[in-house]
């Protein structure tokens, strides 16, 4: 059996991975700052609101909407919506299934 020889670290390879580790520790504490910075009002209420267009929609179709109903919008499918809190553009989002439920998964921030 031979033994396994020992790897040796080169200064510059030495000085990369130590450069790296300090990187990894700044993200770090920048992330725990940022958390820090917002625990103050995450528990504040937003509304947020998902906008489609429904053409030709009126009042009647309103009133006669009951669960499972279909409506017909101008949207196509491969374009994600528009989503807002507090009517401030966030992202943009589609929509998903979710078992019996309509879901809406963000895709792109604004």
């Amino acid at each position: 059996m031979s033994a396994a020889a020992p790897q040796t670290t080169s200064p510059a390879a030495a000085e990369k991975a130590r450069e790296a580790a300090e990187r990894e520790n700044e993200n770090n504490e920048n992330n725990e700052n940022e958390e820090a910075r917002w625990r103050p009002v995450l528990g504040l209420p937003c509304q947020l609101t998902v906008e489609l267009p429904l053409p030709n929609f009126k009042v009647a179709d309103f009133l006669a909407l009951r669960p499972g109903s279909v409506l017909a919008t101008n949207w196509r499918l491969a374009h994600d919506i528009p989503l807002r809190i507090n009517g401030t553009l966030i992202g943009w989002a589609e929509f998903e299934g979710a078992g019996s439920r309509l879901a809406v998964r963000l895709t792109e921030l604004a």
